[in-house]
């Protein structure tokens, strides 16, 4: 609970202080559930609470990306045991109970010792325990408050246990079927969110070694790459830098295979690197992207205004098709599966939209249309409004 300031007069006044709020963040794992974590660490930040900012922990394991990405932005980080799920009956499935509990335990005793406030959850196998023990932990019978965020349109098992026990719980999609939600969009850091894209497009082109006036297309396929969309667009390297369109093509660190002769004098540029650091002068950089459609790139690019041609990964249960949809119907994008993407698809459909500005400008309208840029401060008022009440 929030700890006042005394009144003045009040005998304790002088022995008491106001404490901060402690907030603890369980979103370890994958980069779909740091990420948004991340972002609203950074919009408490910006907060007081009676004058003072809130104390942030972060939950984590010691096999996730969390043990790099949370330190190197500044923010806590204490490891509980992971509590991983099979998706089919296997005899590792009978081991659950007992790492559920061993897990739960740990996290209980840890939840105490920060003095935690409130636990705000993003799915996966840290979220798990941490609301479970949230549930068991503090000094009132309803335990400490738990808030959810579910970034995908198909929520996990976690999210699902966590939305039962939650006083409030926020969802990127509409139609997330979590009972009580309120939807909110994803949190983004505010390099994405406060990106002018037309203000840094020369900047962003010359740091490429694109051309100033060139239409750009940028081809990524997520940290790692996608094998479809390498092979689609270099298929058709020649025909978009031989109509003006210049290529921004990060490969994926493993695709060293994937390369682009050299482009014939006036033809376009094609830019192929292996990784893109800087994916704010990437969006500002492009006018179209030809991406994967997982929910924190197509919130990015729909929170910039920047309109793609999504290709969602043709595994899974549907949910990459599912978080493109919003932004495809409300026009500031194409849908394209898997298996129909192709070179001869990409000089169909891409090309001209690439060399018709007013069509362009129309996709990018809906794409920013279709955003929320604000979704890390709506998160952090539902957050500091449960601790309050």
């Amino acid at each position: 609970m929030i700890h006042p300031q005394p009144a003045p007069g009040d005998p304790g006044a002088a022995e008491s202080s106001p404490q901060p709020v402690h907030v603890v963040l369980a979103g370890g794992g994958t980069g779909g559930h740091i990420e948004p974590m991340l972002a609203l660490a950074d919009a408490l930040s910006r907060r007081t609470v009676h004058g003072l900012p809130p104390r942030i922990t972060c939950l984590g394991t010691a096999r996730g990306m969390e043990t790099r990405l949370v330190p190197a932005r500044g923010y806590d980080l204490r490891l509980i045991p992971p509590v991983p799920l099979p998706r089919k009956p296997t005899p590792d499935l009978l081991r659950v109970p007992g790492r559920v509990r061993r897990a739960v335990s740990e996290t209980r005793a840890l939840l105490t010792e920060l003095g935690a406030d409130v636990v705000v959850g993003f799915g996966g196998y840290v979220a798990l325990p941490a609301y479970l023990a949230a549930r068991r932990a503090g000094s009132g019978r309803a335990g400490i408050p738990i808030v959810v965020h579910e970034g995908n349109p198909l929520p996990g098992l976690a999210n699902r246990i966590g939305a039962r026990l939650a006083a409030r719980v926020a969802v990127t999609t509409p139609g997330t079927p979590l009972r009580g939600a309120v939807q909110i969009g994803m949190p983004l850091r505010t390099a994405i969110t406060g990106l002018d894209r037309a203000a840094r497009r020369a900047e962003a082109r010359a740091a490429f070694g694109l051309d100033a006036d060139r239409p750009t297309l940028l081809v990524f396929g997520g940290s790692q790459g996608a094998a479809s969309l390498n092979r689609a667009a270099v298929g058709a390297a020649d025909a978009l830098t031989a109509a003006g369109v210049q290529v921004l093509h990060a490969r994926g660190p493993k695709n060293t295979d994937v390369a682009v002769p050299a482009r014939p004098a006036g033809a376009a540029p094609y830019v192929v690197v292996d990784y893109l650091e800087r994916m704010d002068l990437a969006y500002a950089a492009a006018d179209l992207a030809l991406c994967r459609s997982g929910a924190g790139t197509v919130a990015e690019l729909s929170a910039v205004g920047l309109p793609a041609a999504f290709v969602p990964l043709p595994i899974g249960n549907g949910e990459q098709r599912l978080n493109a949809l919003p932004v495809v119907e409300a026009g500031g994008g194409l849908l394209v599966e898997d298996a129909e993407l192709s070179s001869s698809w990409i000089a169909a459909r891409l090309l001209p939209l690439l060399t018709d500005p007013a069509a362009l400008s129309a996709l990018a309208a809906h794409a920013a249309a279709a955003g929320t840029p604000d979704a890390d401060e709506k998160l952090a008022d539902l957050v500091l409004g449960v601790v309050q009440r």
